[in-house]
């Protein structure tokens, strides 16, 4: 069963979410989920901060914002502005991915681990018919959102997650051959 959902999970992004909500119940069973992950002399770097119910819309308040401000007056774009704020507000639930690193283990270990955590994540959510997508675009990495999110100073933010219900059939993943990206090393 964990193989089907391994490769049926793919992003579902915010345009294909219903109307229906997502339960709080389920979005901690997705933050479980990525409380079990692997981690390095168990560390445990990730941090998450739930954008929920009105808290959606400080969010997609920042995101646009952020984008307007950042943007040159002759690259600005109305439609993505405006779809910075929809996609805040088309989800149930956006989680600010954070790492919280910790000295002591090499960091590159430590946003190893803060992947798996998301994987975890994403995985729960495809199997209790959640869709989820992480977003790394726009002010990911910048201050700004350091300041937004009151990260200290051993703490970035990796990306966000947004979540919603939505009516997408079930796919398989479309990958290239395994085989290519492999080398066995035999005897």
């Amino acid at each position: 069963m964990i193989l089907n959902t391994i490769q049926t999970r793919r992003s579902v992004f915010p345009k294909n979410y219903n109307e229906v909500p997502v339960a709080r119940e389920t979005i901690e069973q997705l933050l479980e989920a990525a409380n079990a992950a692997p981690s390095h002399k168990r560390t445990e770097p990730w941090r998450f901060t739930v954008f929920y119910g009105e808290g959606r819309v400080k969010l997609a308040d920042f995101l646009s914002d952020f984008y307007k401000e950042s943007t040159e007056a002759a690259l600005f774009s109305e439609f993505k502005y405006k779809k910075m704020q929809e996609n805040a507000l088309k989800s149930s639930a956006v989680i600010a991915i954070v790492q919280h690193t910790s000295g002591l283990v090499p960091e590159i270990e430590e946003t190893c681990a803060v992947a798996c955590a998301v994987e975890n994540m994403w995985l729960a959510a495809h199997a209790l018919g959640v869709g989820a997508y992480w977003s790394t675009g726009g002010p990911t990495f910048h201050q700004a959102t350091r300041d937004f999110l009151s990260l200290a100073a051993n703490e970035k933010c990796l990306g966000f997650f947004y979540i919603g219900n939505h009516d997408l059939p079930e796919q398989t993943a479309i990958r290239g051959d395994i085989a290519e990206k492999t080398v066995w090393v035999l005897g």
